[in-house]
């Protein structure tokens, strides 16, 4: 399993259509069949703040979902919303036995 955090800052004139753009993104991702999770979060204290968790079943998983056409149309839509470029952070979940998954 891959696992990315994806922060994002947006600008505060758009937060209502970053949210409704993301909100399409995240349900048709959510339909892929190598997206195990695809979570939308905003910051509680900065509206502007927003977090893409996404977790993929094989390491190849990431790449298709960004050859699809509901990725493309959000990342474009999306581009000019941004306050600062967006930034994952990957991560290797952990089993309660700490072998990886």
């Amino acid at each position: 399993m891959q696992v990315v955090h994806v922060h994002m800052k947006v600008k505060p004139e758009f937060i209502e259509s970053f949210k409704i753009a993301t909100r399409a993104n995240v349900a048709a991702s959510s339909q892929e069949p190598g997206i195990a999770r695809f979570e939308f979060y905003q910051e509680k204290e900065d509206e502007t703040r927003f977090i893409l968790v996404e977790a993929y079943r094989t390491e190849e998983d990431p790449a298709r979902h960004k050859e699809t056409a509901h990725y493309a149309t959000w990342r474009d839509t999306v581009a000019g919303m941004m306050e600062e470029p967006r930034q994952g952070v990957w991560f290797t979940p952990l089993a309660p036995d700490g072998s990886e998954w």
